[in-house]
């Protein structure tokens, strides 16, 4: 099994206290939902996101930052270093894997890491993983269960007890309740653990569909988006260009790729207003215009108040002196989504669009805007699905101040990072040597002026759609499709596909991704065929 295992990655040790100048650093995950490469102002919305531009504005965004394309997976990547059909968190053949899949036992999360180094942990918001928090690590949680009513959800859990259905109409938003769990866990913590770090895993439901907002978080977006997307995409790309983001050509609208599953029932009941193509904004009718650019209004809110709220624990921090010495990540699940479908409490036309009642999805054409400069969206491997943001701050351990970092990273490197940065050692879990260490590698040096880059290859497979990068070469492929291959250092939007003009490398990362393919296979179902003591 070791030879089909990824080369054994021994990770960074973290540079003594001393040479930072502080102690162990407080650690701050915050994780979006479906949320697109442009969403943000800092990279290129016009969406307001002032308390994540400053977080960029004073540290890093990286511009190069890849993630699984699904919620499910890319969880198990953040939490493990693992990529996630390593863990059966992904769909592995021969194993039970995918969503519901269990991880091996040795797949410990971060929490239990960190815990050996004096961490206490907390999460707040949604799960998708499997196991309880509280079993893995967390001292408190506040799990989210129901991602489908921002309003009323009926399925929570405070510190593993399940807690009574909320009742339409109560106040409740998903967003804030979110962040106001979080920030009792801190006060606690400052009440009764003051001389211990903690590690704060704050994963918001928002952008996600259903799309539903607050109505006056929805009026200053309400006449934003009549210009249709294929304007806002070239305001985007303006933007983008003006700070350095992505540099090179702009994808064009895919006019005959929609969402990736067919729901044909759900476009009857969101009614004549709804089209599951990116056509032209100028063939819609009137109708199709005002539902189009009602449902971004509300995509548009749910982000804005994302920020709002996350802005709540960098004021408690700063409140509690703690904001210098806590290194402090955003990122995204995947790329926004072209979904389009009908769940939960279902769909009232006559609804104003992002109330309770409603039930909108993106769909591809604003996904496209959200994804800029990008093709494709979540569940895909090409750069729109992959491809989000990832802005570190951490004053006491990262000296730049609002600049780019344009080496690749992937999920899978936030845990040998956030090891690297509280001088903790995982090694305890390999025993024997009979399961690699994870394929993640640190971004710290990243964090000063290294340029070097930190893997040989990354690899990609969701539901038949698949990706390998190295170096600056891709190969990726949709479900069913040949592979197609692109040189990202010139062509980061994938609009020159040089497969037919390049073979050999094609087969050449073909058969790297076919070698990584047959590892992460093994290493998920070894332990499934272990004998048991007793047999």
């Amino acid at each position: 099994m070791q030879r089909l295992c990824l080369p054994i990655y021994l990770l960074c040790c973290a540079a003594p206290a001393s040479i930072w100048g502080q102690s162990k650093p407080n650690v701050v995950v915050i994780l979006a939902d479906d949320l697109g490469y442009s969403d943000l102002g800092c990279y290129g919305s016009e969406i307001a996101t002032p308390h994540l531009d400053g977080l960029a504005r004073d540290g890093l965004r990286f511009t190069q930052f890849y993630n699984t394309a699904r919620c499910w997976p890319t969880r198990a990547a953040l939490l493990t270093g693992y990529y996630a059909q390593q863990v059966r968190r992904d769909t592995v053949p021969g194993a039970p894997s995918g969503g519901g899949g269990t991880r091996p036992a040795w797949a410990r999360l971060l929490p239990e890491m960190l815990r050996a180094s004096g961490y206490r942990s907390y999460h707040s918001g949604k799960w998708h993983m499997d196991g309880d928090p509280m079993r893995q690590g967390f001292d408190r949680s506040y799990l989210l269960q129901d991602s489908g009513r921002f309003f009323s959800p009926r399925t929570h859990f405070e510190n593993g007890e399940r807690l009574p259905a909320v009742e339409r109409d109560s106040g409740f938003y998903s967003t804030a309740a979110i962040v106001t769990r979080a920030l009792a866990f801190l006060e606690e913590h400052f009440e009764q653990h003051a001389e211990q770090p903690f590690f704060l895993y704050l994963a918001h439901l928002a952008p996600h569909f259903p799309l539903q907002a607050l109505p006056e978080d929805i009026a200053p977006y309400a006449e934003q988006y009549t210009v249709g997307w294929d304007v806002a995409l070239q305001e985007r790309r303006a933007r983008q260009n003006a700070l350095g983001i992505a540099p090179g050509a702009l994808a064009e609208m895919e006019r005959d790729i929609g969402p990736p599953y067919d729901f044909p029932e759900a476009l009857e009941v969101l009614g004549k207003g709804e089209v599951n193509r990116p056509i032209p904004w100028s063939e819609l009718n009137e109708e199709q215009r005002s539902f189009q650019a009602a449902k971004m209004s509300v995509h548009a809110a749910m982000i804005d108040r994302m920020d709002r709220e996350t802005g709540r624990i960098f004021e408690l921090l700063r409140d509690h002196g703690q904001w210098e010495n806590t290194l402090i990540f955003f990122l995204s699940d995947n790329g926004a989504s072209a979904e389009i479908m009908v769940r939960d409490d279902g769909h009232d036309p006559k609804a104003a669009p992002g109330s309770a009642d409603s039930h909108l999805c993106l769909g591809p054409g604003w996904s496209t805007v959200a994804n800029t400069p990008f093709r494709r969206h979540k569940t895909w491997a090409h750069e729109g699905g992959i491809c989000t943001p990832l802005i570190a701050h951490w004053p006491a351990g990262i000296r730049a101040r609002g600049e780019l970092r344009s080496s690749p990273g992937h999920v899978i490197d936030l845990v040998p990072t956030i090891l690297d940065a509280t001088d903790t050692s995982p090694l305890d879990r390999w025993e024997g040597g009979a399961v690699p260490p994870p394929p993640g590698r640190s971004l710290k040096p990243i964090f000063g002026e290294d340029p070097e880059p930190r893997h040989e290859a990354l690899w990609w497979l969701h539901e038949g759609n698949r990706a390998l990068r190295a170096g600056d070469w891709k190969i990726v492929a949709a479900k069913g499709d040949a592979w197609e291959l692109y040189n990202l250092k010139d062509d980061r939007a994938e609009t020159q596909n040089l497969a037919e003009q390049l073979p050999d490398k094609v087969r050449d990362l073909a058969d790297r991704w076919n070698v990584m393919h047959e590892a992460f296979n093994a290493l998920a179902i070894a332990d499934l065929s272990t004998p048991k003591a007793s047999e």
